[in-house]
């Protein structure tokens, strides 16, 4: 039984929680986490030192970082459905885990913490805007791939990568501000919610 720590409504666990569901996987999750068990007690620092949900314990093996954690999974089951073996098809996967990581994460960061979390130093409208105007940037960047392969971010088959994006992309759609219209997104999102992991994890809040 895998044991996953931190609080459900934080996206980089439903991540975890979303995946385990797609390979079939029992886990079992524990709270922590603002609101919750606090992670930076010493015990918790063992697991990560960070101080940062989630983290995965898979008997005596600990692992933090949710797209390492997500990779593990499905190269512990063998899984090439999710995350192929192929050097090419493998790279893309990986080349947009990486850009959800990096590039989209850090776009949204103020005008998130500032709509969403309502928090008192997140409050220049400047540096809002400016947040959104990357944000929908990227966003683009995602619509224009998604019209090329009409399925999925890596390509015709749902892929890891569509994990961590599609609940990016719930993020994205949640926050209160006016959004531009990006027509292969939508359909993205439609696809998606066919999926029974997505239902579950993906489109229930966007802390």
């Amino acid at each position: 039984m895998l044991t996953i720590l931190g609080k459900r409504a934080s996206i980089n666990v439903r991540k975890v929680m979303w995946t385990c569901d797609e390979l079939g996987l029992e886990w079992r999750q524990e709270d922590w986490g603002s609101g919750f068990r606090d992670t930076r007690t010493d015990a918790f620092r063992a697991l990560n030192p960070n101080a940062m949900v989630p983290v995965l314990i898979d008997g005596d093996f600990v692992l933090w970082e949710s797209n390492s954690i997500i990779r593990y999974l499905a190269n512990r089951q063998g899984d090439e459905t999710l995350y192929p073996c192929e050097a090419r098809a493998r790279a893309r996967v990986d080349q947009w885990l990486d850009w959800q990581a990096s590039d989209l994460n850090r776009s949204w960061s103020y005008a998130f913490m500032a709509l969403v979390r309502q928090s008192p130093d997140h409050t220049d409208a400047a540096q809002i805007q400016a947040s959104l105007r990357a944000w929908n940037g990227f966003m683009n960047i995602l619509d224009g791939r998604l019209a090329e392969t009409r399925a999925y971010v890596a390509g015709a088959d749902f892929s890891l990568a569509d994990i961590a994006i599609g609940l990016s992309v719930n993020r994205w759609l949640e926050t209160p501000f006016d959004h531009p219209p990006l027509p292969a997104v939508e359909a993205y999102c439609q696809r998606l919610g066919e999926r029974s992991g997505f239902r579950e994890h993906g489109g229930n809040g966007v802390a």
